[in-house]
């Protein structure tokens, strides 16, 4: 594992007196709970990219048509 880098993040201060309460309840650190929670949003969008890779395929419809074929069939 190579060594932590270090950073500063500016937090709103509800967030931080969370976080603190956070970390406090749960015995971990405010790092450890930010870098669990970033690499949650990292492996979201990671996730995201390859749905969007596995659907390049699909059929595109224009927004007009789509519009128009809800109203054609009495869904809008």
């Amino acid at each position: 594992m190579t060594a932590p880098k270090r950073t500063t993040v500016y937090f709103d201060e509800d967030l931080h007196k969370a976080l603190r309460l956070k970390a406090a309840e749960t015995d971990r650190s405010i790092s450890e709970l930010v870098n669990v929670a970033v690499k949650y949003t990292l492996l979201e969008d990671a996730e995201d990219l390859a749905a969007i890779r596995e659907r390049t395929t699909e059929p595109s419809v224009p927004f007009e048509d789509f519009v128009r074929d809800l109203k054609r069939r009495g869904k809008l």
